[in-house]
């Protein structure tokens, strides 16, 4: 329904964004919401798709038309919600996950929380051969400057995107301990220590 929305990135949470356009705040589900951190008070287009279900209209959000492509295609495969699909996002491009694909790695695509070695299986099954492997991966990284959080509040705000990613607060716990013992310059770089950490 919705190809993408163009606006002002307003607002920044750890499940999600907050797009403004034309006086309306649109709540979009993103992957990694601080990859859009540098970008707060700017005008942004995130690529976003509409799912509808019996008690909730939601919106999921997307750096490029690659991820969002990648996204609609996990969703496909029994036993993968957009909560998991999200979770596979944040931590892997697109790319990533094709090539785990069509190389039927089992054990990279289990790394991921709610994706055991049934739904590993079915991804495979249902996606190999139907993706396309890029040359050169398009999942656009993001140059981040410095950041004025403190290094506590850093971590803390990381820990809370990797916790609505569906890591538990044990797999959090032993994540924090690692964190602290790094410095990051902004949340997206803990954010994805952090996942470095947990699929490692």
């Amino acid at each position: 329904m919705y190809a993408y929305i163009k606006g002002i990135l307003s607002e920044l949470h750890p499940t999600h964004v907050v797009l403004e356009t034309a006086g309306i705040g649109y709540e979009i589900q993103t992957p990694n919401s601080y990859r859009f951190q540098k970008y707060l008070e700017q005008e942004v287009i995130i690529h976003t798709s509409l799912i509808v279900r019996e008690d909730a209209q939601l919106l999921y959000g997307f750096m490029n038309q690659e991820e969002k492509d990648m996204f609609l295609s996990l969703i496909k495969v029994t036993g993968i919600g957009p909560k998991s699909a999200l979770a596979i996002l944040a931590s892997s491009s697109p790319n990533e996950v094709k090539i785990a694909i069509e190389n039927e790695n089992d054990a990279y695509l289990t790394k991921f929380p709610g994706i055991g070695k049934k739904t590993a299986r079915q991804i495979v099954l249902d996606l190999k051969g139907k993706v396309q492997i890029n040359d050169i991966d398009e999942r656009q990284q993001l140059d981040l400057g410095v950041e004025d959080d403190s290094a506590s509040q850093v971590i803390k705000e990381a820990l809370l995107a990797l916790e609505a990613l569906g890591y538990s607060k044990r797999e959090l716990t032993k994540v924090e301990k690692a964190l602290n013992k790094d410095t990051f310059e902004s949340v997206d770089e803990a954010v994805k220590r952090g996942l470095q950490l947990l699929v490692s």
